[in-house]
């Protein structure tokens, strides 16, 4: 966490929350952030017709969510608490008092604004040109980390349903595709760690 987001944060109302706790409600008009100072946060949305849900991130210590509801209008994502976390409740008027007070922080917001939308765009241009596979495929790669044996890890623990979550499908659908992927020597699956064992098929 930097200087700026940590004094920002003391300003805030600090409280806890239990894992599963909604912190944000799509569609609810609010005037506040949540600075994450311990735990983790999951934003994403609901198809009010078919119940499937979306992730948009998984979010740590140091960051911070809510601010795309700064401008009144409604939330455009929910946010819920993984695991027992703790978050500072900062609101608009104590924020614009700290960006009155310290200008540069307002890049810094900005930046975070624009980064978020761009991730929401090149996850909008995925769904649309991207069949199941090469969302699965385009996730996996992206968070695996390189280890010194030479294969390549997932740091996150993630269940078949989390990865359908932040792709847009059914947990039925990854959970078939890696299992070719497993049986191919691909993929390495053991107690939620995930292991790229060779480079992942082109097609499915």
């Amino acid at each position: 966490m930097n200087d700026s987001v940590r004094e920002l944060a003391r300003r805030g109302l600090i409280a806890q929350h239990a894992k599963g706790t909604l912190l944000i409600q799509e569609g609810d008009v609010g005037d506040s952030i949540h600075v994450i100072l311990w735990g983790r946060l999951r934003s994403f949305s609901v198809d009010a017709q078919s119940g499937r849900e979306i992730t948009y991130g998984i979010y740590g210590p140091g960051e911070y969510l809510g601010e795309m509801g700064l401008d009144g209008g409604p939330r455009s994502a929910s946010v819920i608490t993984l695991e027992p976390s703790v978050c500072a409740l900062v609101r608009r008027a104590t924020l614009e008092q700290y960006i009155a007070e310290h200008p540069a922080f307002a890049f810094e917001l900005l930046g975070k604004v624009i980064r978020r939308a761009r991730a929401a765009t090149l996850t909008a241009r995925q769904m649309a040109l991207n069949d199941v596979y090469g969302r699965l495929k385009a996730l996996l790669e992206s968070l695996a980390a390189p280890q010194p044996d030479g294969t390549l890890t997932i740091g996150e623990r993630l269940t078949h349903q989390d990865i359908a979550q932040r792709i847009g499908c059914t947990r039925e659908m990854v959970s078939r595709v890696m299992r070719d992927l497993e049986q191919g020597g691909h993929v390495h699956q053991e107690r939620g760690v995930i292991s790229l064992r060779s480079a992942l098929p082109a097609r499915w």
